[in-house]
């Protein structure tokens, strides 16, 4: 509708701030109806009329028909009404006519738009609030502690959107602020730092426990040398006996046995040590003392090769110990006259081994030769309660060891004159299931695929041999320590394992608690001053060094658990 009939005139872009703020010096006569909608426009531009403040103003400006019917838009009005906004409300407009205003507002467009009104309007008012920032700066607002929740927060202070902050708060509550955070990151770096040290220290022993094993490892260059010299000096021995005398020529293959044939060796390939049975078919055993270690060997009526070494003591005829080996070492000193590069060691009392040495890449190598008699029979009453391995290994492997023949050293304990029922100590035989427990070590899981390529590796060697170097380097810081040797480490794995029976127990990955637990275990038995023999209950292996000393070496022990274990640093450090 454009109303009356009357042709709609397009308006000038000037026209559309025809609403703009006027001046105070603009006054001029207008006609009475224009001048009457200006009055009226005007004290709306003005701002609204005061009001009582107790009574509410429910009344809502709306724009005039005549407006709508001039045709402007939306943005327009919001122009006119931002312009307005701006204008002084402390003075009334004065009445001006549209001629003049037509003429005010083109100049004033040609010198600045609205926009850059504006913008010069809100940087006088952020220069404003920045110099009262200055004058008086404005201190953080304190309530409790929080996390910040937005860019417009931060530990509690709340910002303004226009970033003047209008409330104050004390220097002792920002204080009381700071100290509050001080102590809550003291407290989180302390516990860090605990934490910290623990995995530090678990992971520096963890270390220190590879790298000993590294050092520990035989190259296999090495062992391969020294393999072929002792070799070649077993088969020259074995050679002699079966050509050169009568006594020893039903001489079997030998049985190799010890440390280095279970793949337990450390540091260097410098002992051996192998048996050199001779079969005997029908003999008497008696038991020599009550803990089933020690035997009388007789032989049953028939020929023998062995009847050269019989004794008679009272109505028992035995074999003498004692004579069978030193026919032997007289018999091993011939032998090495063609060997020159090999010499005998001086017999120690109560060893039952012929002790060769000799020198490979400048290595000083060792060959302890033992003779033994080898009995094929049911294994003696005291080990009926033995070689716990049902829930370990199994019942039928148990079976199968124990139809295996057993075999027995001249060796004897304490002193040779000492007797029993006539018949002196060094006259006896020690039993020996070294070939047994060379079966077990080298079959150690409880799935067949152990430590096999296709298996999963566990850490029940590497924790022996951590154990007996351990034991090795405290005899050397501490002589008073020799009565203790590897059979007590070895026998204290065997027995931890029958307690520990599955592979997961014994991870390759868990190698520190394992071998800590493998030394609690070995503590205890020190402490209780019993360690059982893995075959033979009954036997004590501890019963020779005695409680105090006992005691002494476990202290040793645990401090060096506690300590992180610097003996073996300390080795390091020489590497």
């Amino acid at each position: 509708m454009t109303g009356r009939g009357r042709p709609r005139k397009e308006k000038s872009p000037d026209s559309k701030l025809s609403k703009s703020r006027t001046r105070p010096q603009q006054t001029k006569t207008s006609p009475p109806r224009r001048a009457a909608r200006t009055e009226k426009e005007t004290k709306t531009t003005n701002g609204p009329k005061k009001q009582d403040p107790q009574k509410p103003d429910h009344t809502e400006e709306k724009p005039s028909a005549q407006k709508t019917r001039k045709g402007k838009t939306t943005n327009h009005f919001m122009e006119e009404t931002n312009v307005q906004c701006r204008t002084p409300r402390d003075s009334p407009a004065p009445k001006t006519s549209s001629t003049q205003r037509s003429a005010l507002e083109t100049k004033a467009t040609r010198s600045s738009t609205p926009k850059e009104k504006s913008s010069q309007k809100t940087k006088e008012k952020e220069s404003t609030c920045q110099a009262t920032f200055q004058k008086e700066p404005a201190k953080k607002l304190v309530t409790q502690p929080r996390t910040p929740q937005g860019p417009a927060e931060t530990y509690g202070v709340r910002a303004k959107a226009n970033g003047c902050l209008s409330d104050e708060i004390t220097a002792k509550q920002t204080k009381t602020l700071k100290d509050i955070r001080r102590v809550s990151v003291h407290e989180k770096a302390t516990n860090a730092l605990t934490k910290m040290k623990q995995v530090s220290f678990e992971e520096k022993v963890d270390t220190t426990l590879h790298m000993t094993l590294k050092n520990l490892k035989i190259k296999k260059k090495d062992i391969s040398c020294a393999s072929e010299v002792v070799n070649e000096i077993q088969r020259h021995v074995i050679k002699h006996l079966k050509q050169n005398t009568i006594c020893f020529k039903d001489v079997e293959e030998p049985l190799r046995t010890g440390s280095y044939y279970e793949n337990l060796k450390i540091s260097n390939p410098d002992e051996f040590d192998v048996m050199l049975p001779i079969p005997v078919d029908r003999v008497n055993i008696e038991p020599f003392g009550s803990d089933g270690a020690f035997y009388s060997v007789g032989l049953k009526r028939g020929k023998s090769s062995l009847q050269k070494f019989e004794e008679e003591f009272e109505d028992n005829s035995i074999l003498s110990a004692t004579k069978m080996l030193e026919e032997f070492r007289k018999e091993v000193k011939e032998c090495l006259k063609e060997c020159k590069e090999w010499t005998m060691t001086k017999k120690k009392r109560g060893c039952p081994a012929v002790t060769l040495t000799t020198t490979v890449q400048a290595v000083p190598i060792s060959l302890d030769l033992v003779l033994c008699l080898g009995v094929k029979s049911s294994w003696p009453s005291f080990t009926k309660d033995g070689l716990k391995i049902e829930h370990w290994l199994g019942s039928k492997v148990k079976q199968e060891y124990k139809r295996k023949s057993y075999y027995f050293v001249p060796k004897y304990e304490g002193r040779g004159t000492a007797e029993n029922d006539g018949i002196p100590a060094k006259d006896v035989w020690r039993i020996s299931f070294s070939h047994i427990e060379k079966a077990i070590i080298k079959n150690h899981g409880s799935e067949k695929t152990c430590c096999e390529k296709a298996g999963t590796s566990c850490c029940r060697k590497d924790c022996l041999k951590l154990v007996k170097h351990l034991l090795h380097l405290l005899k050397e810081k501490n002589p008073s320590f020799d009565k203790f040797c590897s059979y007590h480490a070895k026998t204290t794995l065997l027995t931890s394992c029958c307690s520990r029976t599955s592979d997961t127990d014994w991870k390759a990955s868990d190698l520190s608690p394992c071998f800590q637990l493998l030394l609690d275990d070995f503590c205890k038995h020190l402490r209780n001053g019993q360690l059982c023999n893995f075959f033979i209950p009954s036997q004590n292996l501890l019963s020779g060094p005695g409680a105090k000393m006992c005691g002494n070496l476990a202290d040793c022990i645990k401090e060096q658990c506690e300590k992180g274990f610097p003996i073996f640093q300390q080795e390091l450090k020489m590497y």
